[in-house]
């Protein structure tokens, strides 16, 4: 039963508590013409009232504001007992609306210290974050570009490669028909297929933006954590990357061909030819190229996306972010 009533007083205290000062005060305020009608509506007699004072509502009105303020100037008087325990209850009903309003002055105080000082930590959070990241981004960057170099080394005959050449997000399906030729961009010095290079590079790229969001809290920079959630996603999903690296020695094995370079052939021309994603159906052997084709348009897009929102941030001061 007790601990009832104290649960009871508790959720009590809790919604005054609440309560904004504002209200208390017009409360406060409201309660002294109330108190002023009661008196006024009182029959003759109930106060001493002084020689030649008024008794018009304006002067009940004045007494209600000299008695809830509890200054009692002794001017007018309560004589009998319904005008003293009107008297008392305005006095007892001033002083507890008084005290709610200090309560709640107290507990908005309180509210916005705790607000003050959470928003200072999550200043400091973010300031510690952006300082991480900050570290990471030359190195996400250049991870960024180079699996871009690589897209665009896959997606670009190796008649229309050259130096400087960027990455074209509209590429066609008939444009990877060089995929299985060296990339030739000018930091890949080995003599392996681009379509291998751009698998190794995306498994990288994927593994450090993977780590990054372990390392730091990407949730502060909504956008950078998103696209690199997705490229990571990508990566993960794509099952084609065995089909691919194998692909010209199946093809070899398949049929009449003496080496890798005229299976290596015989791959670009059906690339070269073929209609494209559209009739993914009609040839299964084509499936792994296709994949490719929407994995790169995908993960080109979201590599494109993150670096923007990783210049984006590191040119911002870390507190306006």
């Amino acid at each position: 039963m007790n601990e009832a009533v104290s649960n009871k007083l508790k959720h009590f205290w809790k919604v005054v508590s609440n309560v904004r000062p504002i209200v208390w005060i017009c409360l406060y305020i409201c309660l002294m013409p109330l108190f002023a009608l009661v008196y006024y509506l009182m029959p003759d007699g109930q106060f001493r009232i002084p020689q030649d004072a008024g008794t018009d509502f304006g002067s009940w009105l004045y007494y209600s504001i000299v008695t809830i303020t509890t200054l009692g100037f002794g001017d007018y008087t309560p004589a009998h007992g319904w005008a003293q325990a009107v008297t008392a209850i305005e006095v007892m009903c001033g002083l507890i609306f008084l005290g709610f309003f200090l309560n709640s002055v107290g507990s908005m105080k309180s509210e916005i210290d705790v607000e003050s000082e959470i928003e200072k930590q999550r200043r400091v959070h973010k300031s510690s974050e952006y300082e991480k990241l900050m570290k990471n981004i030359p190195v996400l960057l250049h991870k960024l570009n180079l699996y871009l170099s690589f897209c665009y080394a896959v997606t670009t005959p190796l008649s229309r490669r050259g130096e400087g050449g960027e990455y074209n997000p509209d590429f066609s399906f008939n444009d990877m028909h060089d995929l299985y030729l060296p990339s030739g961009i000018p930091t890949d010095h080995s003599s392996r297929a681009a379509v291998e290079g751009l698998m190794a590079c995306a498994s990288a790229t994927s593994l450090y933006l993977d780590s990054l969001q372990s390392r730091v809290d990407l949730t502060l920079w909504p956008e950078l954590l998103e696209d690199s959630f997705g490229f990571v996603a990508a990566c993960q999903m794509f099952v084609s990357g065995d089909l691919l690296k194998d692909w010209p020695e199946r093809e070899l094995h398949k049929s009449s061909m003496h080496t890798l370079d005229d299976a290596v052939r015989k791959i670009s021309d059906d690339i070269k030819s073929w209609s494209g994603p559209a009739e993914s159906g009609k040839r299964l052997d084509m499936a792994p190229a296709v994949e490719l084709f929407h994995f790169i348009k995908e993960t080109g897009k979201l590599a494109r996306d993150i670096e923007l929102s990783a210049t984006r941030v590191a040119s911002s001061p870390a507190i306006s972010n």
